[in-house]
């Protein structure tokens, strides 16, 4: 049974799918979410082979949930949409296939016999997608999407990736790693990211190490490991 995931925001859709994938008899769905950031904690999580991911979401649509997916975690990608114009693009993003809205039982057996002959003998899956200039984090019943101008930094620990601003700290589903790549914060730590236009200072410590002020006041630690890259980076 080959693994899957659903992520669409509206429940029908989902159900309708959901059930059209277990006549199949070759997937198995492994969760169903709602809107993006769901769906990127379900991948972190679940890790499916195969992404059903409906392309016309509210907030975070689905060509930016592929940019925030640590690529070590990304399955092959079914874009499901009822909007034509979007078919282009999809295959432009090099997924796997696309699938418009009503999902005929037809198109979608020649959808799961291309993702049995990629995941019986294809590379894994490698797709081009766009820099995050917005970081999805849940406050309550609610997504706020961050500028990344408005980031100071990032860390991460027990309780998961936050997302400081010079007033708040909130709490994302997006990796550490997804972050230094797609959104071009820089590593000082192996549990910080720091946005280099929020440094106010660096104070070099006696043990080899630094510590970052940010703009707001803020002290971030510099590992003796990243000391040296971030020297480089700010050209000193």
């Amino acid at each position: 049974m080959i693994r899957a995931l659903i992520v669409d925001d509206e429940p029908h859709a989902r159900e309708e799918l959901q059930a059209l994938l277990a006549e199949t008899g070759a997937i198995e769905v492994v969760g169903a979410s709602a809107n993006a950031l769901e769906g990127i904690k379900a991948i972190n999580t679940l890790r499916p082979e195969v992404l059903f991911l409906d392309i016309h979401m509210p907030v975070i649509n689905g060509f930016e949930m592929l940019a925030m997916v640590n690529q070590k975690f990304m399955p092959h990608v079914v874009f499901t949409t009822a909007y034509d114009e979007y078919s282009l693009k999809a295959f432009e993003e090099k997924t796997l296939d696309y699938l418009l809205k009503p999902v005929e039982p037809a198109r979608l057996a020649k959808t799961i016999a291309k993702l049995r002959e990629l995941l019986r003998s294809g590379p894994a899956p490698v797709y081009d997608v766009d820099p995050i200039n917005r970081i999805p984090c849940l406050v309550g019943q609610r997504v706020r999407l961050v500028c990344l101008q408005e980031v100071e930094y990032v860390a991460t620990g027990v309780a998961g990736t936050q997302v400081f601003t010079a007033e708040d700290g909130l709490y994302t589903e997006i990796t550490l790693k997804v972050l230094e790549e797609r959104a071009g914060l820089l590593r000082c730590h192996k549990q910080y990211l720091v946005n280099m236009e929020c440094i106010r200072e660096i104070v070099f410590l006696t043990n080899g190490a630094a510590e970052i002020h940010t703009l707001s006041g803020k002290k971030i630690p510099v590992s003796r490991r990243y000391l040296k890259y971030l020297k480089q980076r700010l050209l000193l």
